[in-house]
């Protein structure tokens, strides 16, 4: 992990030089994710299926992020992004995990938060951001037998977890259409996390628009716990930009 990171700010400071934006930049947005979840949880080596036998469906899915630009070259850019999912659901074990049997009632929350510093590589009708990612994970996943007074199983997984982070948009010119990607990912030593985003982007005076499809994956040991998850489905956002 050291070396990665060691690399990674490597890269960072090679391009910082490159490009750095013209003046200041502050952008906040607020996104609804339509999120369908698949993969399973580990305890104790006990395994279950999230979509098959836990049934958990979404309930909630908040999202925010901001960032910040400056014209000075050398200090990084500064991106936050808080996402919180909460799904449940009512399903039935197919066999024994951590000491639960038969009918049982689920709840899966999950929220992480990033900070993201990185350098503008390209800033013209061609927009490239290369950087690197905190991501604080804090996810629990609650089982408990649907019987007066049935066994409880917890299995939670947190960390700060640092990723690379790459962003790409196209501008359309006069037109304020734009297309873009973003993605945040790391794969070390049994574990790994990726987050992509694919969009279409309208802006109108200081309103920004944006519609898309996002993919996360999370595949994480903390201890005897494990998650390993993914999540997709279609987002639209709106945001401002000064």
């Amino acid at each position: 992990m050291r070396k990665l990171i060691i690399a990674m700010g490597g890269s960072l400071m090679i391009a910082a030089p490159f490009a750095s934006a013209d003046v200041l930049g502050v952008a906040a947005n607020i996104s609804y994710w339509d999120s369908d979840l698949s993969g399973e949880a580990g305890k104790k080596g006990d395994l279950v299926d999230l979509e098959n036998e836990l049934d958990l469906d979404s309930d909630s899915t908040a999202n925010l992020s901001a960032y910040f630009e400056h014209p000075v070259p050398v200090l990084p850019n500064v991106r936050l992004n808080y996402t919180r999912i909460e799904q449940s659901g009512s399903g039935e074990l197919s066999t024994q995990f951590d000491l639960l049997n038969g009918p049982v009632d689920s709840e899966l929350e999950l929220s992480q938060f990033d900070v993201t510093l990185y350098y503008e590589v390209l800033d013209n009708w061609v927009n490239l951001d290369l950087g690197l990612t905190a991501r604080d994970l804090d996810g629990e996943l609650t089982v408990q037998e649907a019987t007066l007074g049935g066994e409880v199983s917890r299995t939670e997984v947190n960390g700060v977890i640092p990723m690379g982070y790459l962003a790409a948009r196209f501008d359309l010119p006069l037109t304020g259409v734009s297309l873009g990607g973003e993605a945040n990912l790391i794969s070390f030593d049994g574990d790994s996390v990726y987050d992509y985003t694919a969009y279409g982007q309208y802006e109108l005076s200081l309103l920004q628009l944006r519609a898309g499809y996002r993919q996360m994956g999370i595949d994480y040991e903390d201890s005897d716990d494990r998650l390993d998850i993914e999540l997709g489905g279609p987002f639209v956002s709106a945001g401002l930009t000064f």
